[in-house]
């Protein structure tokens, strides 16, 4: 690449810069990314970057395949009921110390050392998450719901980037295992985000013939689950991007976070990458535009 090809490619992201200085954006942060040591580098690079051109990234961090690998050294076999864990006293505890201690704190250590000053918390600390059992036919044990969010926790962190794990207490403080995507919409509605982002290990939302789609609106979505186009673990996440927009997230993206890079290609590049999905207003104009 040329020193004038690498002029213009910063300033394609001038634009974007300058839309969203000031703006808040939730990431969820899972999957593979958090596996390979060049793309936990590569993540923590993109989150300084983001955090020092002015904006205001939060983090909600997972650990599925970590936590199952910490119950089976206990001796307990990890068991799960449509995608989420059975989680008892013992796998409860075994969570908490791998979220909470161990994860978020090589996250945090990451961040500091590229720049950008974290803090790392569960939903526990100063009650920013407030959780219940979460309901249903099947009991699946310590498993909650998320029944409110105390955004002032996050603002008093004003010039840190918040780490957060998906563990959360009820009234009587007991404590629960969720779901690190619905933790990130939660929070994301709750300090009215201006991006939703979902890292993930597949490309997007695959159409009905294989192609990625870029984009598509809640109804868009609910087709296509309908159909069994999007299906299996991708459901609830576009579930949780339709929820946050309904609630007055601005965007919301489902992004592929085994490339490297993926943060800063979706949110200051042109083309952008994974899917994006959009409220119904901007799909009402979309289709105007083309009539």
């Amino acid at each position: 690449m040329t020193p004038v090809e690498k002029a213009e490619l910063l300033l394609e992201a001038l634009p974007y810069i300058r839309r969203f200085t000031g703006k808040v954006l939730v990431i969820k942060y899972g999957g593979h990314a958090m596996e390979s040591d060049e793309l936990k580098d590569a993540f923590a690079q993109d989150v300084a970057l983001l955090k020092y051109v002015g904006m205001h990234p939060v983090v909600v961090h997972g650990g599925g395949p970590q936590i199952d690998a910490a119950v089976r050294q206990a001796g307990i076999e990890p068991r799960f009921e449509r995608g989420m864990r059975i989680t008892d006293a013992a796998t409860m505890e075994i969570v908490e110390q791998v979220l909470a201690g161990r994860i978020s704190g090589e996250i945090v250590g990451l961040l500091n050392r590229h720049g950008a000053r974290a803090v790392g918390l569960s939903g526990k600390d100063g009650e920013l998450v407030v959780a219940r059992k979460r309901g249903g036919p099947i009991d699946l044990g310590l498993v909650g719901e998320v029944v409110g969010v105390n955004p002032q926790v996050i603002e008093a962190l004003h010039g840190f980037v918040p780490v957060i794990a998906p563990t959360a207490a009820d009234e009587d403080g007991q404590t629960f295992n969720i779901n690190a995507d619905v933790v990130a919409g939660k929070i994301a509605e709750a300090l009215r985000a201006e991006k939703l982002i979902l890292l993930t290990d597949v490309e997007g939302v695959k159409g009905a013939n294989g192609t990625l789609v870029s984009s598509l609106s809640a109804e868009e979505a609910h087709e296509l689950i309908a159909s069994g186009t999007i299906a299996g673990g991708m459901i609830p996440k576009i579930e949780c991007c339709v929820e946050a927009l309904r609630a007055g997230v601005r965007q919301a993206h489902v992004i592929d976070g085994r490339v490297k890079h993926a943060l800063l290609l979706e949110v200051l590049t042109d083309q952008g990458v994974g899917t994006q999905v959009i409220p119904e207003v901007q799909r009402a104009r979309r289709r105007a535009a083309r009539a």
